[in-house]
């Protein structure tokens, strides 16, 4: 026996750089004690306690995030950490810190919709029209238990796992730590219970169906590379015998369960009514979050295991991209409510950020990345305001009760006709400088036409914005129609948070485009 352990291998503990997956850490680690605190705190006691929790790891996180970068400075190469299995470059760092500032807009705005301490639930929402002020103003603010709290850190967590991962199987188990919160915290609305709830399910099997594909996908590509590392796969696309069958069966599934999660069209199908169902806060992070975690996904794949076989998988994508301007364009103008109508436009601007990631470049990397930044804090403000137009039902979305919106209140309306003009893409906003860099790449990559249809969705979407824009300045509001509530303090900071960065990107846009072209992933 002594004999025979002697000739056995023994295991070696994995290498861990602390200081480059410290933030990954911090967040993760706070949500299992964010879920202590849930258990056994007092009810009362725990939406403070919640909160502080949520706001403090954020800020440890950006804090360790902000050290590592400016310690690792000179280090252009980055490093793999934990076997390997997570990559902390340029790109990483970028998109950590994207997250994390979108984190911290949507946590203010889900503070300002859960359960306060001290009140105690009130679930027939039909006594609101009647009700004092008071009361309707208490109501107004308990759409959501604190439950909401540890979801939305796993959640982050899973979304820093999945940009950094540098193999498919960290990658696959990281898109199943932030899908899972997220079906979760799609039917935590206690106002419209059954929408919540039927957009709950909706997300759950579809997203269920998108990490089957994944997954297949996976178990393909390692049949044909031998791996699941993005380098092995990227060396085996151009030294390999094997079948090439397994490769693009593997990449297309792959691609499939990506794209999902990036709501891009035509795979955008659960989008419309997952925003409209969820909370609205949640709906906020879902949009902002979501899609920079799939994107980085999507970048890591493309350029670490792909890039070398680009000219085989490049006109599908092609094809995918004008499918899901057209989509989002289209559908767009038809759209009635808000939310659905802000859903069908993120199925558009993914069409947009696809242009940037199919380009190949360093330009289109970084204009991505940037693109990405710049359109989540615009949504991110776009449904803080969209949260604050209420009626005795709840939020109004519906785009006729917003008519003459801005005689009853100038500055939400305005706030919100400047973020429709970012999304739109016109000069001196976020939203242009964004479009103007990805479609830049784009044409060095020598893919004009996909530009050229690209600049037509966008005047077609820019339409549905303006439609907005002219109700709410050009429509006489109706006697019984909402009114605009006054925003709580954390619902104020992340509107305020988000238009301002959405304008400073727009006319002082190269910090940040610095920043994400400082460098290129490692595998």
């Amino acid at each position: 026996m002594t004999t025979f352990l002697s000739q056995v291998e023994r295991l070696q503990a994995p290498e861990i750089d602390y200081g480059a997956v410290a933030p990954l850490l911090i967040v993760l680690g706070a949500a299992c004690l964010s879920v202590l605190f849930e258990a056994f705190l007092p009810k009362s006691q725990r939406w403070a306690a919640q909160v502080v929790l949520t706001l403090l790891t954020l800020a440890a996180a950006g804090a360790g995030l902000a050290w590592y970068a400016s310690a690792e400075s000179t280090l252009e190469q980055g490093k793999l950490t934990l076997s390997g299995t997570i990559a902390v470059d340029q790109p990483v760092i970028f998109l950590w810190g994207t997250l994390l500032l979108l984190g911290l807009g949507a946590v203010l705005l889900i503070a300002d919709r859960s359960v306060e301490p001290g009140g105690a639930f009130v679930a027939d929402a039909s006594i609101l029209p009647g009700a004092p002020v008071g009361v309707r103003e208490q109501l107004r603010r308990r759409e959501m238990q604190t439950e909401v709290f540890p979801l939305t850190l796993f959640a982050l967590g899973g979304m820093m796992t999945f940009v950094a991962a540098n193999d498919l199987l960290t990658m696959f188990i990281a898109l199943e730590v932030l899908s899972l919160p997220l079906y979760l915290m799609c039917g935590l609305a206690r106002r419209r219970r059954l929408l919540s709830q039927e957009a709950a399910v909706k997300y759950f099997l579809l997203g269920a169906f998108a990490s089957a594909f994944f997954l297949y996908g996976v178990a393909l590509l390692y049949g044909f590379a031998g791996s699941v590392k993005l380098s092995d796969i990227a060396t085996a696309t151009t030294a390999t015998d094997r079948s090439d069958t397994l490769l693009y069966a593997g990449f297309g599934l792959l691609i499939v369960g990506l794209l999902f999660k990036a709501s891009v069209g035509p795979f955008h199908a659960w989008t419309p009514d997952v925003y409209q169902g969820s909370p609205t806060p949640v709906t906020a992070f879902m949009a902002a979050c979501t899609k920079v975690a799939a994107f980085g996904g999507i970048l890591r794949v493309l350029y670490g295991a792909f890039e070398r076989s680009s000219w085989e998988w490049n006109g599908v994508l092609w094809g995918v991209a004008i499918a899901s301007m057209v989509i989002g364009a289209v559908l767009g103008l038809t759209q009635t409510d808000v939310k659905r109508m802000i859903a069908y436009s993120s199925v558009a601007h993914a069409g947009f950020l696809l242009i940037g990631a199919i380009s190949l470049n360093d330009q289109g990397l970084s204009g991505t990345m940037f693109y990405l930044m710049a359109y989540g804090f615009t949504t991110i403000a776009a449904f803080g305001i969209v949260s604050l137009v209420r009626n005795g039902d709840g939020e109004a979305t519906h785009l006729s009760q917003w008519a003459g919106l801005a005689k009853r209140s100038p500055v939400v309306a305005g706030v919100f006709t400047f973020l429709l003009l970012a999304l739109a893409g016109l000069p001196l906003t976020s939203g242009f400088v964004g479009k103007f860099v990805v479609f830049a790449a784009a044409v060095e990559a020598e893919m004009v036409p996909l530009v050229v249809i690209a600049l037509v969705a966008s005047a077609v979407a820019a339409f549905f914005y303006l439609r907005v824009i002219v109700l709410m300045y050009f429509s006489e509001p109706a006697a019984d129609g909402p009114t605009v509530s006054v925003p709580g303090a954390f619902t104020t900071v992340a509107i305020t948070l988000g238009a301002a960065i959405t304008l400073v990107l727009g006319v002082f846009p190269s910090f940040a485009l610095d920043w994400a072209g400082a460098g290129a992933f490692i595998f």
